[in-house]
């Protein structure tokens, strides 16, 4: 008699923090509740279970019916839990001290909530770097998952993924489990039958066709697969074939579920094994620059044309997750200022740390914003939006225990510049040294907000699939006979794109990028004192132009000195983050009227005063010039793909103010305000 193939059935639920009700209420209508509601009624289909800190938290809040069954499931033995860190940080990329924090709150809360301490781990976008093997074994964590191609990028074949290996690192010593490449994409993307009757031809599979018979099939994957992914309700649940595939599993003899657990006690591990750093190698393509992304996609397909990738892909090596940090200064920004908080929170004495605080730092370091591609939320401005919020209040926390000086120059991103911080404790400003004396981030602690917190536009590598001018199209999912495609093999414009809408920006999106006459004003730093930094233009123009900013209160003031009096025009650009972007919550206020919305040009010749107040924002800024100037205000747009298609995403409202050097002096101010004060 053949031994059953063991299937370890897997799936990995999250959403990211700062994510929109509406997007939480039909993820959880679409998928959550009909995947759970399906399972339910098969008590003798095993399975593993990955829910995020976060999405937990607000499942247990919103819903609490559904997660009385996954309570049910798991005490009847049927669900597996697997742990992660709290709130779905990439490990790799937050400090030690943090990473054993993390994941230990997370399987504290399981075990507190559900009543199962997680032996296993999901690692967050299966992110491998042995780094992390130290900090998963300290807390109790056993093994993980990761891709078959991890493991193939050490010269394993797909043969001798029968089962799981061992790693270690530092004398920590982990197991580690391949998911199967070719079920993340049959699961749910074929048909009931085909799934069934390749997990059944695992165990016909002999040595001499060069496969050595399995006794187990690894599936662990994104649940949103399982209704949220375009077309994936109607197949998983309207059309039957989560239901489908689970009878069938169960009315299979060739076919056992079994939790990761039980098989990681009963089995021995297939040997010792040390994975590169890597990802899925979808992964790997995204985190590269365009050009280089475009290459290496190029031979990807051309590999496949010729019939040789199954075969070689290990050898296709592209980037790797810390890539996008190197890739897009934003990410890297971010990244850098959450570790600069971790380290000042870990330096306090530990009577003035607070769970709060601990909190804080946890969720800006949600793995989200950090990295596009598919998938991955830099490009939205609410999920870095809820990074900074986090960033902000905790900073504002460790300035109560700790008091800053009021201004600090480093360089903490590690771009070979440094970075002027200039705060008052109401406002904060960061400027780098070099060039352009433009603000970088500008934050209200009252608000904790960051109101340069927008995205430079830049090339993509996907930018040659989109369809400009209106050109749509589109391909859609097949009939139940053939299964549905995949997000990755969708070609779709949701929006209509113009070759301007790809041409990257050629400065940085900050506040305050001045020129003279149409060219860039180029500044060195001259001094600071408790409330202002000084600029004094780099002498190449024929004017020479002093700049100062300082803070007063709520007040950010930036003065400009013209040296030597000319005809010219000067034009500085503030590209400002509003939360409401282009929807109906912004609104520009002039001379007690609305002007329109931020996603709308606006043109004045003679301003003076104007208010931009965001009800998301729940304040306001009000922008005041010393003499009238020429306004422009519109919206700044970025083009991006996901699951859904191609589309076009509000990042700021860029203003232009111009008036002629014809004074010596012009100052102009911008007050931050909270809703309930006048405007």
């Amino acid at each position: 008699m053949q031994r059953p193939v063991s299937l370890l059935f897997g799936v990995h639920a999250h959403q990211p923090i700062g994510n929109f009700p509406e997007v939480l209420e039909d993820a959880h209508f679409r998928c959550y509740r009909p995947f759970l509601e399906t399972l339910y009624r098969y008590p003798d289909f095993h399975f593993a279970v990955h829910f995020s800190g976060w999405l937990l938290d607000y499942l247990f809040e919103h819903y609490p019916q559904d997660m009385a069954l996954l309570k049910t499931m798991v005490d009847r033995g049927q669900v597996e839990l697997f742990g992660a860190g709290d709130t779905e940080p990439v490990l790799a990329v937050i400090p030690y001290r943090d990473r054993i924090g993390q994941i230990e709150a997370f399987s504290s809360k399981l075990a507190a909530t559900l009543g199962q301490r997680p032996q296993g781990a999901w690692l967050t976008e299966r992110v491998w770097e042995s780094t992390v093997v130290p900090a998963l074994a300290n807390c109790g964590i056993r093994y993980v998952i990761v891709d078959d191609y991890h493991f193939l990028c050490t010269g394993k074949s797909t043969a001798q993924l029968n089962g799981f290996y061992t790693t270690e690192e530092d004398a920590y010593q982990l197991d580690i489990f391949p998911i199967s490449e070719t079920l993340r994409y049959k699961l749910p993307f074929s048909p009931a039958n085909d799934a069934i009757a390749y997990l059944e031809s695992l165990s016909d599979q002999h040595l001499n066709n060069d496969e050595a018979q399995h006794d187990v099939a690894i599936y662990f994957d994104d649940i949103e697969k399982f209704g949220i992914w375009p077309e994936t309700y109607q197949w998983v649940y309207e059309k039957g074939w989560l239901e489908q595939f689970i009878q069938r599993v169960l009315a299979s003899p060739r076919i056992k579920t079994r939790h990761y657990r039980d098989y990681h006690a009963a089995e021995k591990t297939q040997g010792v094994v040390y994975l590169p750093t890597t990802s899925y190698i979808e992964m790997n393509t995204w985190t590269l620059p365009a050009e280089s992304a475009q290459a290496f996609d190029d031979l990807i397909k051309e590999s496949k044309t010729a019939g040789w990738y199954e075969q070689k892909k290990a050898y296709l090596r592209g980037g790797i997750w810390k890539n996008f940090l190197s890739r897009y200064p934003e990410s890297n920004w971010m990244h850098k200022r959450m570790l600069v908080l971790s380290a000042r929170l870990a330096g306090l004495p530990e009577n003035q740390r607070t769970a709060a605080m601990q909190q804080k730092l946890y969720a800006a370091q949600a793995n989200d914003a950090y990295w596009h591609g598919l998938f991955g939320g830099l490009y939205l401005p609410h999920l870095r939006r809820a990074i900074y919020n986090h960033l902000i209040e905790l900073e504002a926390m460790l300035d109560r225990c700790a008091p800053r000086e009021t201004v600090t120059i480093r360089d903490f991103d590690l771009d070979g510049l440094e970075e002027i911080h200039l705060q008052n404790n109401m406002l904060q400003i960061i400027m780098k040294r070099g060039r352009y004396a433009s603000i970088v981030e500008f934050d209200a602690y009252p608000l904790s907000h960051n109101f340069g917190d927008t995205l430079q536009r830049q090339t993509e590598h996907y930018y040659r699939n989109v369809q400009l001018d209106g050109e749509v199209s589109h391909k859609d999912g097949d009939n139940s006979e053939s299964g549905i495609i995949s997000a990755h093999d969708r070609v779709l414009n949701k929006h209509i794109i113009h070759t301007a809408d790809l041409e990257p920006d050629s400065h940085p999106r900050h506040l305050f990028v001045d020129s003279l006459n149409d060219v860039l004003v180029s500044y060195q730093y001259t001094a600071s004192d408790s409330s202002t930094i000084y600029f004094q233009s780099d002498g190449n123009r024929q004017q020479s132009i002093e700049k100062t900013l300082s803070l007063t209160d709520n007040r950010l003031c930036v003065r400009y000195s013209f040296i030597e009096k000319s005809d010219g025009v000067f034009r500085t650009e503030i590209n400002l983050a509003m939360p409401s972007c282009d929807g109906v919550g912004g609104r520009f206020i002039y001379q007690d009227n609305i002007l329109g919305n931020f996603g709308q040009l606006q043109q004045l010749a003679q301003l003076n005063r104007i208010t931009l107040d965001d009800d998301t924002l729940g304040g306001c800024l009000i922008l005041s010039t010393s003499v009238p100037v020429r306004f422009n205000a519109q919206p700044h747009f970025t083009v991006s793909q996901s699951e859904h298609g191609f589309e076009k995403i509000m990042q700021a409202v860029t203003l232009h103010l111009e008036w002629p050097v014809q004074r010596q002096a012009f100052t102009l101010t911008l007050e931050v305000q909270k809703h309930g004060r006048s405007h």
